[in-house]
């Protein structure tokens, strides 16, 4: 079954982790891609060539997503490749963890602008066409940091909170145009963040997740698979918690 069969979807932060695997699910039921990243990387190509192996058509657009002419782009690139855009996956992010006093503005303003003014300007393109179509799907990545925050994260935990508050808001504005917006709330899951840990820090993360075990960027994009297909047509404004039990 292709739940996603005839679907153009955008992925942002796609050159690797939990990105790469959106758009490779994606395309493994039947979606069209454009792929994005803030430069042109071997890693970005490969993501694009393992969903051109999906049997799936790719597009690349490089650039950073707090920008207006990214989310322009890759609008356009969708739309032109593909005739439309049914889904945007706002998944682009960065981390730069200090503590608050050593906190520079721009080292809060600089994971503010990807993090959460990158989800505006590439949903406040996104949802131009969505409009048209009277039809769209709007899924933005959060983080448990958004709710229980942690220590060195002020400036990510703040963006990803905004995360929720926009996808909550902007589910409202969009709902008479059958515009869903949703949001997940991932937790620790197998990227290069956690490939850097220390052995025995990875250890005490996986004792305080119930599962425990740290996530797989796969199951992270099943529930992005789910909130892009017809099987959650009555979903809007919400957030699924993807931690193993790491938030309850």
């Amino acid at each position: 079954m292709q739940l996603l069969e005839g679907k153009s979807a955008i992925v942002t932060g796609a050159s690797r982790g939990i990105g790469r695997s959106i758009a490779i699910e994606y395309a493994r039921f039947g979606a069209n891609l454009v792929i994005n990243a803030s430069r042109l990387s071997e890693e970005l190509e490969q993501t694009a060539n393992m969903v051109r192996e999906q049997g799936r058509l790719c597009e690349i657009v490089v650039g950073t997503v707090n920008a207006a002419d990214t989310a322009k782009a890759m609008v356009a690139a969708a739309v032109e490749a593909y005739g439309k855009l049914d889904i945007l996956v706002n998944n682009a992010g960065i981390t730069n963890d200090k503590p608050l006093l050593m906190m520079s503005e721009d080292d809060f303003d600089d994971v503010l602008a990807i993090n959460l003014r990158g989800v505006y300007q590439c949903s406040r393109e996104a949802i131009r066409e969505m409009m048209k179509q009277r039809s769209g799907r709007i899924i933005s990545i959060s983080s448990i940091s958004a709710l229980s925050g942690r220590s060195g994260q002020c400036n990510y935990a703040a963006a990803k909170a905004g995360i929720v508050g926009f996808t909550k808001s902007l589910a409202r504005e969009m709902g008479k145009f059958n515009v869903l917006a949703n949001a997940l709330f991932v937790g620790v899951i197998d990227t290069n963040m956690v490939w850097r840990m220390a052995p025995a820090a990875k250890k005490e993360v996986e004792k305080s997740i119930p599962l425990n075990r740290i996530g797989k960027p796969s199951e992270v994009a099943g529930p992005c698979v789910f909130l892009a297909s017809d099987l959650s047509t009555f979903v809007t404004g919400t957030t699924i918690n993807v931690s193993g039990g790491g938030y309850v």
